[in-house]
């Protein structure tokens, strides 16, 4: 009896707790806990396969090496006769003079030893190098690129609020995205595709735009565009500049990003804060610039480009630029996300909607309550008063692996209701393994009690085997497979334990209830 009672109180704990967490999902107002998360074959939603142009991350830091070399350059006074960065990820020195060769070779040495040289050539008196980066170096680059891409990804769609949303590698390169429940698909595709290198860039003031516009850009400058649109007739209009290359200061600074509005306009506009470092160059950049434009240039676009009154301190800045509430919403989400480290393509695109989600659900509750019925019809034709005890074991099998995936959090899928509905025929298997050998312990003439205790004795060790092989299955599948297949495995690992414990644990129960506290002589099976 002693050990009836603590079976006894290990079941009502577990259905009561299976019990509190199917509630929610039931209805929402009974338990304030989250629901059944329901996955995208089965709410909707969008599906992304993305892959991070890891090539640009190489020829990003390729530029930054030579824009940071032209600087030493200067401040060595070493004198050039060109740096550019050439084929995307190669850099091309070319000077004239011993000693500024020597002076250059020795900065080499000391200040880019992560350069690799592939050429050396005099020519007319000119000395032109030729570097990239070496191949253990690009890789790396590459791999960070991805890496930093996949955590800005999740940061930017945790802030915009999608639950549940699935991200994670795949392969090298590739980032696969499932966002389920989200509407505005492309709202959500300009916030995770945005690369979001802010940058603060003067203006060249001393050259002629028109004539950069024909093609004469001076060294040193590009033209870059605002858009404008003209709010009564929506039409949009590009708006050139001629802005320096040099960057003065970027996004890497930034700690918060917030939208405000605007008292005097009523307009939104997003207010950014940088950290201590940030602030001092940016008041810094102010103060050396006085009534000289500064633009701000997000993803080679100008937002804005202000006159610069006076040195401003302080480290906050604002980005003004005609938002709607949502576009200054946004665009906060990406700078405090932070930037893509390089572009990412957009590889396959589905949507599913919300309409078939509800006819899949639809569907899958149909075969499940069928298969359900039959299973039940055939237990309790086939073994009358015990097929009864495995049809509520078989209910109960289900209320378990409901609660456990509200209660893990799990996500439901298609092939998770598959996996459900193969579990409604596995759980009565352990009974059926069960109630034929208690029929062998009979038919030799045992009492129903000795017939129950042996028939379960030498029943246990198989149904163990066979369920924990299974289990060991479902476990690989979650490890290794892709979305839908973990769904699947969630579900199968789920009703594999829960119908051990119904089999083993609860019909036994109710066996023992009737043999030992209501002294049942004939047995019904």
């Amino acid at each position: 009896m002693k050990n009836i009672s603590w079976r006894l109180v290990a079941v009502i704990v577990i259905i009561v707790t299976a019990i509190i967490y199917v509630l929610p999902s039931i209805k929402p107002t009974l338990w304030p806990y989250k629901k059944i998360n329901l996955g995208l074959d089965l709410q909707g939603g969008m599906h992304l396969m993305l892959e991070v142009d890891t090539e640009k991350a190489v020829e990003s830091t390729v530029e930054r090496i030579s824009q940071e070399l032209r600087s030493l350059m200067k401040k060595k006074r070493i004198r050039h006769s060109g740096i550019k960065r050439i084929e995307g990820s190669r850099i091309v020195v070319r000077l004239q003079g011993q000693k500024n060769i020597d002076a250059f070779e020795k900065l080499l040495d000391k200040e880019f030893e992560v350069l690799r040289i592939l050429s050396k050539l005099t020519e007319d008196e000119i000395f032109t190098v030729i570097m990239d980066l070496p191949e253990r170096e690009s890789d790396q680059i590459k791999k960070l690129a991805t890496e930093q891409a996949l955590e800005t990804i999740r940061n930017r769609i945790d802030q915009f609020g999608v639950s549940e949303p699935d991200i994670r590698l795949q392969g090298e390169k590739r980032i696969l995205i499932q966002l389920p429940g989200i509407k505005d698909t492309q709202r959500a595709k300009e916030l995770i595709g945005r690369t979001a290198l802010l940058e603060f860039k003067l203006l060249d003031e001393t050259h002629d735009l028109n004539a950069a516009l024909q093609g004469n850009v001076p060294p040193g400058s590009e033209i870059l565009y605002a858009t404008k649109i003209d709010p009564a007739t929506n039409r949009e209009t590009k708006i050139p500049y001629l802005i320096k290359k040099q960057t003065q200061l970027t996004g890497a600074h930034l700690t918060d990003a917030r939208v405000q509005i605007d008292s005097q306009y009523n307009e939104p506009y997003v207010s950014i804060t940088f950290d201590k470092k940030g602030g001092r160059d940016f008041a810094r950049i102010t103060e050396a610039n006085v009534q000289k434009r500064l633009a701000i240039v997000l993803d080679k676009n100008v937002y804005s480009a202000p006159v610069i009154q006076e040195k401003i301190s302080g480290g906050q800045a604002r980005i003004t630029g005609n938002f709607s509430t949502d576009e200054a919403h946004d665009l906060a989400i990406i700078l405090r996300a932070g930037a893509l480290p390089a572009p990412v393509n957009i590889l396959e695109e589905r949507t599913v909607g919300p309409s078939l989600g509800s006819d899949s659900i639809r569907k899958g509750l149909v075969s499940m309550s069928i298969g359900g019925i039959l299973v039940i019809m055939f237990m309790v034709i086939y073994y009358k008063g015990s097929g009864l005890i495995a049809d509520f074991a078989l209910i109960l099998n289900i209320l378990l692996i409901a609660g456990g995936l509200a209660g893990l959090q799990a996500t439901l899928t298609l092939p998770g209701i598959a996996g459900i509905i193969l579990t409604i025929g596995m759980a009565v298997d352990a009974n059926v393994l069960i109630f034929e050998r208690i029929r062998e312990e009979m038919r030799i003439g045992k009492t129903p009690r000795a017939a129950v205790d042996a028939g379960y004795d030498k029943a246990t060790l198989t149904i163990l085997d066979a369920n924990i092989t299974t289990l060991i299955a479902a476990l690989v599948l979650f490890q290794f497979g892709t979305g839908p297949v973990k769904g699947f495995a969630v579900t199968l690992s789920l009703g594999v334990l829960s119908s051990l414990f119904t089999a083993l644990i609860v019909s036994r129960l109710i066996f023992d209830y009737f043999l030992i506290s209501r002294k049942v002589k004939r047995l019904s099976i």
